[in-house]
């Protein structure tokens, strides 16, 4: 089985060398020898041990980074600022693929982009995270915009304290969220990921959008 065979085999943009294993393991003696050959060629990409892409010549579409980010570290979901700007919450383009995950901190520098890894605790994990799926991608976790922006909250160091006039302020003039956008989340979700992270700043934020949105009717 050539790369040609794999890239009619394999639909999903970033795939486990066990899957690379399976399909070859019918035609192909020495199994990791033709991997290493065809990654030497670079009809395959290493991302890390047991992680690949094709090459970029075998590629019909783009890279899907948040299926990637997946796939380097498990558990974990893709959140933060790349989260925030793929929800279109902040208007900068992130090119740091940031993620949440129960592990340690962790780096990825990869040929593809920078992956990077910020633990949470296990009972915030799961609170306001979304699963996509599509057949080219296979299931995808995201943080939703609500979680993405507690995240980032969370992970500031400093904003503990903050009044909120002051954290409304953070968030309009430093991170950029158009109030629109900010007074349009969920407060109630909010509400539930400050209480699973146990964070007063994130209890005063859904305090905040609640009352906007009373104001508002």
């Amino acid at each position: 089985m050539n790369i040609y065979d794999l890239k009619t085999r394999i639909k999903l943009t970033v795939f486990s060398h066990d899957m690379l294993e399976s399909l070859l393991q019918s035609s192909v003696n020495n199994i990791n020898e033709k991997i290493s050959q065809m990654t030497k060629k670079g009809d395959l990409v290493r991302l890390k041990r047991g992680i690949y892409i094709f090459g970029e010549r075998f590629r019909d579409r783009p890279i899907d980074m948040i299926a990637v980010a997946n796939m380097l570290q498990s558990p974990s979901y893709v959140s933060y600022e790349y989260a925030l700007s793929y929800h279109g919450l902040i208007p900068e383009r992130v090119y740091e693929i940031t993620s949440a995950t129960t592990k340690q901190k962790k780096i990825f520098e990869t040929p593809i982009g920078r992956f990077s890894y910020q633990k949470v605790p296990l009972k915030a994990f799961s609170i306001g995270v979304d699963w996509l799926y599509n057949e080219e991608d296979g299931g995808r976790m995201v943080a939703t915009p609500e979680k993405a922006l507690c995240d980032t909250i969370r992970s500031m160091r400093g904003l503990g304290q903050m009044s909120q006039h002051r954290l409304l302020d953070y968030l309009e003039n430093d991170l950029r969220i158009e109030t629109g956008d900010l007074f349009a989340l969920d407060a109630e979700l909010i509400r539930a990921i400050a209480i699973a992270y146990n964070s007063a700043i994130l209890r005063d934020l859904g305090a905040i959008i609640a009352k906007e949105r009373k104001k508002i009717g």
